[in-house]
């Protein structure tokens, strides 16, 4: 009996250590294949670098501002007794606004008429008496004086009439009213806007390095967000004469046409103050530029031995320059004609296989507009 379990005991710690052997052999080969084991080369889209003639620009950010722009307030407090415009109309210089109630004063104004025209009668007689010697030339001045005090009054009266009778100061687009019928302003509450928008200015700056190479005439082009397609052209009209101490950049004025009225006061714009001259550059899609801290890089696509597909990539440093739409020039750091991957490289790394693929993303274009925007 003990010897058949003996036997059975044998049999089993057999079967145990062949198990443990094969199983440690599968391991072994497993570990060895994949110390060998390449992983798959991955799919980029890739560019030349390429040289391109670029116009030299000063780059800036602006804003859009009326050559004049008012809030039309009132001179002196009345009530509203008539509203001639309508919001967003276009009024011309001297057209009627608003008209406040004027009955005191245009009653004031017919009792002041009627003292000036019977001084005027006095005046004219006394002048006929003093001439037949009958009057003092004292009674004369008194009569005179009186005549010319009368008319005074009535000039007064007829200018605070005036007062409240509100006109465009000049010609423009009104914004939208603030104000009703029957409504009590007070003297310097808001009316409305009224903004001139033929022409129109653009603000912007630019740092004091740049002063040498500015004057005015200048050409300036304009890109809004809200018209993506229409560039803008102006000319640069003022170079304020002294410099931001805070942050050492010169204030600037463009003035633009505007005919058609779409630069509104307040726009955010990107300005370029076109130079004379052309510049050569060496320019890449922008989505090949990989940015951290320590600098921009590329990736180059070169031919690899150590490859399935016989292309891998080598990190390269580079500095940037300007940008032009979905594209960015590159100052050093790269040749012409050399091949940088332009997408997918914040998944690559130095010297890793990868394959091409140029179908996979939209091609690049100086003037981006997604449809999706």
């Amino acid at each position: 009996m003990k010897r058949n379990i003996g036997i059975a005991l044998g049999i089993v710690l057999a079967v145990v250590v062949v198990l443990a052997g094969t199983k440690t052999l599968q391991i072994r080969t497993l570990l060895a294949a994949a110390r060998t084991m390449a992983p798959p080369p991955e799919t980029v889209s890739s560019a030349v670098v390429h040289e391109e003639s670029w116009q030299d620009t000063m780059d800036a950010i602006g804003s859009i501002a009326a050559v004049q722009g008012v809030t039309v307030t009132p001179e002196v407090a009345g009530t509203i007794s008539e509203i001639a415009f309508e919001s967003g109309a276009q009024v011309t210089k001297g057209d009627l606004l608003v008209r406040l109630d004027t009955s005191t004063e245009q009653a004031q104004l017919r009792s002041i008429q009627a003292q000036t025209e019977l001084a005027r009668i006095n005046a004219a007689r006394m002048r006929q008496l003093r001439g037949d010697n009958t009057v003092s030339q004292s009674d004369l001045d008194t009569a005179e004086a009186t005549l010319k005090q009368d008319e005074a009054s009535a000039e007064a009266i007829q200018a605070a009439i005036d007062k409240k009778t509100i006109r465009a100061p000049f010609t423009g687009r009104l914004g939208i009213r603030v104000v009703n019928l029957g409504q009590y302003l007070d003297t310097g509450r808001p009316i409305v806007s009224l903004q001139s928008l033929t022409p129109v200015y653009a603000n912007f700056s630019l740092p004091q390095q740049e002063l040498a190479r500015l004057k005015t005439g200048m050409r300036v082009r304009l890109a809004l967000d809200a018209y993506p397609d229409k560039p803008f052209e102006g000319t640069l009209t003022a170079i304020n004469p002294d410099l931001d101490q805070a942050t050492r950049s010169v204030q600037l004025q463009a003035t633009f046409d505007n005919p058609g009225q779409l630069l509104r006061p307040g726009m955010f714009a990107r300005v370029q103050v076109l130079l004379p001259t052309d510049q050569k550059v060496l320019v890449i899609p922008a989505t090949s530029v990989l940015s951290a801290p320590y600098g921009d890089s590329v990736y180059v696509v070169e031919p690899s031995t150590n490859s399935p597909s016989k292309l891998a990539v080598r990190q390269q440093f580079i500095r940037t320059g300007r940008s032009r739409g979905d594209f960015v020039s590159v100052e050093s750091g790269l040749k012409p004609g050399e091949r940088v991957a332009s997408s997918g490289v914040f998944k690559l790394r130095n010297l890793m296989p990868v394959s091409e693929n140029n179908d996979i993303t939209p091609k690049p274009t100086e003037k981006p507009h997604p449809s999706d925007s």
